[in-house]
């Protein structure tokens, strides 16, 4: 017999257009085996995870850019569609400060974790979370947004070089803009270019002082915060294996107790009385040994079934439990559970796994979905392979970091600093 109610459905949220997102295929994956009647609204055209037999129906997503009252007006068809109440899991940051502003317009149709609307928005603007960090004195990288390009030459001066470029809100840059939600930077005319595209961007520039990566230095802390705003299911995780390599999402990731990382995730969260999933990720500093924090995701990160504990609860389903009024099981911790993402890093998946793993595209009893992103993964290489070939030599433009969730495949991956 399921833990979950399962009569009470789940619409899984997502406005990007990322066919490659394996945390959506997780959050299907995770609700659809307890039993539960899982939706999902996200683009599916090609995407794997409309192969899986967990997913009951894929919906048409709003469209990128969309207006609060635009994605109101898609959840608001779903849920007649339904007919039911359900729990509403968003899983990109768009999807998440949407839910957040229209919640009281949502209740009636979906359960939600309540929380003041504007939380997720505030903790999502890269911005607004340096000033959260400084108020609740959680350690950050120094960052200054400058307002005029004189003032661009004199945050490089004071940050030195290189120096980190972040977009305040990267869920409002434009497709097609060749503008990405990070950029290492090494001049100050760099620098100055970007920002002369301010207005473009949709949100400030902001500068920040570049930690460099290294061996055991890049963490993240998954967490579902209850009604009661107890931290529940995930835990600390240590990036193993990164793409692109050194600077990207987590390829290889593998649950590490890590007790600094967990007090400074459950301070925060409690101090900001955050309620719900939510996704950090930390920097060691090689020189102060000091974790910063670089991003808070107010949603479910892509790799969060690596804290799945000994009773199977992970924050989706602790979502779920919660919210329908359902105890929590007490799980013990799996500490050495590894994750991997096979398209990213294939030798990985082949090699012996001692503590467990979980694959972020196999699945014995779910097996579509691999095929299907083998499949796409191929095909998206190969146009790579032909547009780079085919591209003439051009100037030189900043370095790209690659963030942890946005609009396009080479944008779904994590920040360097």
């Amino acid at each position: 017999m399921s833990l979950l109610d399962i009569r009470v459905p789940a619409v899984l949220l997502r406005i990007d257009r990322n066919p490659f997102h394996h945390g959506t295929l997780g959050a299907a994956r995770s609700l659809g085996r307890s039993g539960v009647e899982v939706h999902v609204v996200a683009d599916s055209a090609g995407s794997p995870v409309g192969a899986s037999r967990y997913v009951r129906r894929m919906h048409p997503p709003p469209l990128p850019g969309a207006s609060p009252d635009e994605v109101l007006a898609v959840l608001r068809r779903v849920a007649d569609e339904i007919a039911r109440p359900a729990v509403l899991v968003p899983l990109d940051d768009a999807s998440a400060i949407a839910v957040g502003r229209m919640r009281d317009e949502l209740a009636p149709s979906y359960l939600l974790p309540s929380m003041p609307g504007s939380l997720a928005e505030r903790v999502a603007d890269k911005a607004e979370l340096a000033a959260v960090c400084a108020s609740t004195d959680v350690p950050h990288p120094t960052t200054l947004i400058p307002d005029s390009p004189a003032e661009v030459a004199d945050a490089m001066r004071r940050l030195g070089l290189p120096v980190v470029a972040k977009w305040s809100r990267p869920w409002l840059l434009p497709a097609g803009s060749g503008l990405r939600s990070t950029a290492l930077v090494r001049s100050v005319q760099q620098a100055r270019e970007l920002f002369l595209r301010t207005e473009e961007a949709g949100s400030r520039l902001l500068l920040q002082a570049y930690l460099p990566p290294g061996p055991d230095r890049d963490w993240f802390f998954h967490g579902y915060a209850d009604h009661s705003g107890t931290v529940r299911a995930g835990g600390p995780g240590r990036k193993q294996l990164a793409w692109p390599r050194g600077a990207g999402l987590t390829a290889v990731g593998c649950w590490t107790p890590n007790t600094q990382v967990q007090a400074l995730a459950e301070r925060l969260t409690d101090e900001l009385g955050y309620r719900g999933i939510f996704d950090l990720d930390f920097r060691r500093c090689g020189a102060t040994g000091r974790y910063h924090l670089l991003d808070f995701n107010p949603r479910a990160g892509a790799q969060f079934r690596l804290f799945a504990d000994s009773a199977g609860l992970d924050v989706v389903r602790a979502m779920h439990l919660d919210l329908t009024g359902r105890p929590l099981p007490d799980g013990v911790p799996m500490p050495g559970r590894a994750f991997v993402v096979e398209n990213y890093a294939p030798l990985a998946a082949l090699r012996a796994a001692p503590g467990g793993r979980e694959l972020a595209w196999y699945a014995a009893d779910d097996r579509s979905p691999g095929r299907v992103m083998w499949a796409q993964w191929c095909r998206h290489v190969s146009r790579r392979l032909r547009e780079r070939l085919g591209t003439t030599t051009a100037a030189p433009m900043p370095r790209l970091i690659p963030r942890a969730a946005s609009p396009s495949l080479t944008d779904n991956e994590k920040a360097s600093s």
